[in-house]
């Protein structure tokens, strides 16, 4: 049989015809690198269409920085030329990521021979065995052996049906090298997609299209999901008549590790001054045992690379590092670029300070606030070089000595070039350093802030309390998932809300739970929050009166009506459910109740519905929408209780004397419960009212519920 084939494509120098457009994950095309953590799938997407009918071949190729080599995944073909593609986030740095787009000739080919009559199959056969043989010559090896097998077979071929052990020499060649799966027939050659894969593989270069790099940084995977503690070590001490120290704060560990707390923020730890100093509340005037702000930092004892001695010692401090490790708890430390008169910086570099006409420098304000202990850095100094490298030293003393998680106070009065610099600079030698974004101002400013390098931000969601604002919020929120981390705080030493304030426990739980459910990453302010800490300083404040942030203060951590058991309760469901640890897939479900919000979250297997009443003052009832099918069972992982919920439409009633939501797991129904998975049930039921939870809920000792 004649052996004679079409001449392959070649390249003739005319530009490549894909287009790629729409590429996401990326940031302001490219500017700025999109955000993954460890262990996450990162998904790529991608328009590429081509003039013509061709088919196209599209492909995801990254690198990780300092490698040489790039790593290539097919992509996908969704609708309307939209393509996907996936790579495991594996390691903390920096990558980048390219789509490329090439027009898939042998595919094409492949697609339009089947659609052909039968009588052109021995010319298109001819055709294919071209676009074959042309691989074949850029091949090596085993893959050359067979791509020339396959190319002598197409050739000598006739009909698709045509049996292998039919083609003389040619179908023997074929059916001795050819290393993949055909049912004996050319037609099963044809359809091999291991013959297409080497295809590919050897195509012509100088035909496919590349995207510009997209960037990427991947962090560690505390950047995508920690419950987070802030704690005042002042206020650490067991029992009163005393200031606290961090070696309080070591024995107050294992209290957090029953909270089951990620991250343990600590405010400034660096000495206070005297000139200035605040008193209580706040006040202008301090008494002589006022402990003074510890954003004043700065004193005859040191500044920012100090430790305050009614704190302890640099030592003491590594002491309490190494041992929250131990319990897998990291320390954050604040990092607040301001000062106090008394900081050594004022007399050592006065040129760092913005002076007024009769050269005294100008406190830091925010009218109508004001803050008579603070000197705040001139960033547009002449000496602005040699200040930044001062402000570098001080974060690359801190992670010397262990810290590897900095809350940013106020950044957002700093130069976003500065925090571009200084945050790529750590993470050069430290990309493990993450850094939380205290800056509750514009979101356009807040956006800015998370592209130059913030891997967190705190957020609005202290503010956000009606069903249609946290929707809405969620959905803004979603819209910058590529460069934005939320971390939601339902209260912080600055904000005690109004809802706080006046929902009594019922607020603080369903606070709680929304934020430790809506946001991978949360954090509370205790043991204020715990401890349900309410009275505002005056009506119609934030600040809490005996503000922590001026005084030292004793909580009692055994008070019965502490919120602790459940803090740690809806920890440790966070950390055993992974849907929880994600924001990309939250999904909210109609209720036809505005003061229910359900929504829920998904991870592989692992599905967690919640459903919140947002009145902490009555009983709210209504019907969820939700497919449930034949049949789910639902586990509320708050109270241990089971319902078998059906249809499309299933009734909730939620008390907040008791307990003002459900976080249900939820499972396709499998066999009927054991004795022993009834114990369980009947033991965290026992636990949750042992927890201060008091019967009254449909949810409390697995009653179904129904409508009335």
């Amino acid at each position: 049989m004649a052996t004679t084939r079409a001449p392959a494509h070649r390249t003739s120098g005319a530009p490549p015809r894909p287009v790629i457009e729409n590429i996401r994950p990326m940031v302001e095309c490219g500017r700025f690198p999109a955000k993954a953590a460890v262990g996450d799938a990162v998904t790529v997407e991608a328009d590429a269409f081509a003039d013509g009918h061709d088919l196209l071949l599209c492909e995801l190729r990254y690198q990780r920085d300092g490698e040489s080599t790039w790593t290539t995944v097919r992509m996908e073909q969704l609708v309307n030329d939209r393509w996907r593609g996936t790579f495991l986030a594996d390691r903390v740095g920096r990558c980048r990521f390219v789509v490329r787009a090439d027009v898939d000739r042998f595919a094409t080919w492949r697609r339009d021979l089947w659609a052909r009559p039968a009588t052109e199959a021995p010319t298109e056969l001819i055709v294919g065995a071209g676009l074959v043989a042309d691989a074949a010559e850029r091949a090596r090896g085993g893959d050359r052996r067979v791509l020339e097998a396959a190319a002598a077979c197409l050739a000598a071929a006739r009909s698709l049906d045509d049996r292998l052990d039919g083609l003389g020499g040619a179908g023997a060649a074929a059916a001795a090298d050819l290393e993949y799966e055909h049912d004996g027939t050319v037609g099963g050659v044809v359809r091999s997609e291991e013959l297409a894969r080497l295809v590919r593989r050897y195509r012509a270069p100088g035909t496919s299209v590349s995207s510009v790099p997209c960037p990427l940084v991947v962090e560690p995977a505390l950047a995508r999901f920690g419950s987070w503690y802030e704690l005042f070590p002042r206020s650490a001490a067991p029992g009163p008549g005393r200031a606290g120290t961090l070696a309080d704060v070591v024995d107050r560990l294992g209290y957090l590790e029953r909270l089951a707390v990620d991250v343990l923020y600590l405010p400034p730890v660096h000495p206070i001054g005297t000139t200035g100093r605040k008193g209580a509340d706040g006040a202008t005037v301090a008494r002589p045992d006022d402990p003074g702000s510890p954003w004043a930092i700065g004193s005859h004892a040191g500044g920012h690379t100090a430790v305050d001695p009614a704190l302890g010692t640099l030592e003491d401090f590594h002491a309490l590092v190494a041992a929250a490790a131990e319990r897998n708890i990291a320390v954050a430390i604040d990092l607040a670029f301001q000062c106090s008169p008394d900081h050594p910086w004022v007399s050592e570099h006065p040129e760092w300070f913005r002076h007024r006409p009769d050269g005294s420098i100008r406190y830091a304000e925010n009218p109508p606030k004001r803050y008579e202990d603070i000197f705040p850095l001139d960033f547009e100094t002449e000496a602005w070089w040699q200040l930044w490298q001062e402000l570098l030293r001080v974060v690359r003393f801190w992670v010397g000595h262990g810290v590897r998680v900095f809350r940013v106070d106020n950044p957002h009065t700093k130069p976003f070039a500065f925090w571009e610099w200084l945050i790529s600079s750590v993470k050069a030698d430290h990309p493990e350093v993450l850094f939380l974004s205290e800056a509750f101002t514009r979101p356009k400013v807040m956006n800015r802030l998370a592209k130059v390098g913030f891997s967190q931000s705190y957020t609005y969601f202290a503010w956000r309390t009606t069903k249609w604002e946290l929707e809405t919020y969620m959905a803004d929120l979603a819209e910058a998932a590529e460069f934005f981390r939320p971390n939601f705080w339902p209260n912080t030493p600055d904000i005690l809300t109004e809802t706080l304030q006046t929902g009594g426990t019922g607020a603080f739980v369903e606070r709680l739970v929304l934020a430790a459910t809506l946001s991978a990453s949360y954090g509370i302010y205790g043991p204020a929050f715990e401890l349900q800490e309410h009275v505002a300083r005056i009506p119609g404040s934030e600040e809490y009166a005996g503000s922590e942030k001026y005084a030292v203060r004793h909580w009692d951590l055994d008070r019965p009506d502490s919120l602790a058991p459940l803090v740690g309760r809806v920890n440790e469901i966070r950390r055993q459910h992974p849907a929880l640890q994600r924001n990309d897939t939250l999904v909210f479900h109609r209720v036809d109740n505005d003061q229910l919000v359900a929504y829920s979250k998904t991870s592989g297997d692992d599905r967690v519905l919640v459903v919140v009443n947002l009145d902490p003052f009555h009983r709210q009832s209504g019907w969820v929408e939700l497919d449930a099918g034949d049949g789910i069972d639902v586990h509320d992982l708050l109270t241990g209780a089971r319902y078998r919920w059906a249809g499309e439409r299933n009734f909730v009633i939620l008390d907040p004397q008791a307990v003002p939501a459900h976080v249900f797991h939820v499972t396709v129904p499998g066999p009927p419960p054991t004795a022993a998975t009834a114990a369980t049930a009947a033991t965290a039921t026992a636990a949750a009212a042992a927890a201060g939870e008091p019967p009254g809920n449909g949810a409390i000792g697995g009653t179904q519920e129904v409508a009335p």
